[in-house]
């Protein structure tokens, strides 16, 4: 085993131990029933059993060193949309995967603590932006997936204009500061910082005028690993989420919709999987687990991204 500061690393030097007597086929069998209390022959979705065997073929290869990492529980604020922390969150044929849930002002971030073939961990799996609530239509036009992805695509394209938007209005401050010895940005400054602030007002009533709860079910045509999720949810949010290949390959960012539930639940709907992930809190204490600072948060979870290959 090797220590350094805030990590550890191991590697077995007897993988024999591991090994069973009827071989590779005893061993996935057993693995299998350990981790999904079912056969092979039980699951009959060809793209699941692809998922299962690429993660018992990686599992089982026991001469690799494993390095294992310092993590902190987010620090929370009392203007979080809800306390953060750990959920247990549902990735279709991938299961269920552990995500942390952490608010940097008008964004909250998801990020994976456990990962999968296709996004790794460490990897942020869905962005909120908190600027951007979403009014869902009436229960029964909800059901028409292309309704809810009209409203999303809206927001998108509304979000790419406010972006590109701020990057003229930065780059002309620029100017503004190298043409003059005293900088005469101020008035831009003046503006942009009370754009930000009618920003945060518009967000702040669009919470207060939200009904405490509202009717909610999933469109036609998107999938979930079961039906069991909250028939009413308090505020939605315009989102992003992390898609990509096997291995990481061609990841991008997807337009989604974030439905905050309660206090302890939340979910994903990914547009163009046409899929919905549910994230339920992880109610067990963890002691020293709290971050010295924002800033060393911050720190940790840049590390841990750099980490994904």
């Amino acid at each position: 085993m090797i220590v350094k500061k805030d990590e550890f690393s191991t590697k077995c030097n007897q993988t024999d131990h591991h090994r069973m007597s009827g071989g590779r086929q005893e061993e996935f069998r057993t693995w299998l029933r350990e981790e999904w209390g079912r056969t092979l022959e039980d699951i009959f979705h060809e793209h699941m059993q692809e998922l299962i065997l690429m993660k018992f073929i990686y599992t089982s290869q026991y001469d690799n060193c494993l390095t294992y990492r310092r993590i902190y529980l987010p620090p929370n604020s009392p203007d979080d949309l809800i306390k953060p922390g750990l959920f247990k969150g549902t990735y279709g044929s991938h299961g269920l995967e552990i995500v942390m849930l952490s608010f940097h002002g008008k964004k909250a971030k998801g990020t994976k603590i456990t990962g999968d073939p296709n996004i790794p961990a460490g990897q942020q799996t869905v962005e909120i932006d908190l600027a951007h609530p979403l009014q869902l239509p009436d229960i029964e036009n909800l059901r028409d997936f292309s309704e809810l992805s009209r409203i999303v695509l809206e927001v998108q394209e509304q979000v790419r204009r406010e972006e590109q938007e701020e990057e003229q209005r930065q780059e002309e401050e620029d100017r503004s500061q190298q043409a003059a010895s005293q900088p005469a940005a101020q008035p831009l400054g003046g503006e942009g910082a009370k754009g930000e602030e009618t920003a945060a007002g518009a967000e702040g009533v669009a919470q207060d005028k939200a009904p405490a709860s509202q009717p909610f079910v999933l469109p036609m045509g998107v999938i979930s690993r079961n039906e069991d999720y909250p028939r009413t949810c308090r505020i939605c949010f315009y989102g992003t989420g992390l898609i990509a290949g096997h291995g990481f390959t061609s990841p991008e960012r997807t337009p989604g919709v974030f439905v905050l539930f309660d206090d302890d639940r939340f979910g994903f709907i990914w547009l163009e999987l046409k899929s919905f992930s549910l994230y339920s809190r992880i109610k067990v204490s963890f002691q020293n687990a709290e971050a010295p600072s924002r800033e060393a948060f911050d720190e940790m979870l840049k590390n841990i991204q750099s980490l994904a290959p």
